[in-house]
């Protein structure tokens, strides 16, 4: 489970966090009700119906970003989450501060953006 990280605390809110486990491929993963955060891989793979159930249900989409996962990847989807976190795999590793900066500055993103250990 990821730990979500909104300034210098872990968020508590109302965020679930998909990971894969042992097994489970983007596919076949359970899907969970209410806000979810999914990686990028489950995000590709189940888009219409991750999109489906935010606007039936109304529940916030977000979608997480390992390490070595670039922002380009969901530059043009960027208008569909509530939220988008960053995994970063060391607090000195520059490349999640070069992700949020492409987020923000290049990409115009305006939502929230949480760090993810």
């Amino acid at each position: 489970m990821l730990k979500l990280i909104k300034g210098d605390h872990i968020a508590v809110g109302q965020w679930k966090t998909l990971t894969l486990a042992e097994g489970e491929t983007p596919h076949n993963v359970r899907l969970p009700a209410g806000p979810v955060l999914v990686p990028l891989s489950v995000w590709r793979a189940r888009r219409a119906e991750l999109l489906h159930s935010e606007y039936e249900h109304g529940w916030p989409l977000g979608v997480w970003l390992a390490a070595e996962e670039s922002p380009e990847a969901i530059k043009g989807d960027l208008d569909d989450f509530s939220v988008v976190a960053i995994k970063s795999d060391s607090f000195s590793d520059g490349r999640s501060r070069d992700a949020v900066r492409l987020l923000r500055e290049h990409y115009g993103f305006k939502s929230e953006l949480l760090a993810a250990a």
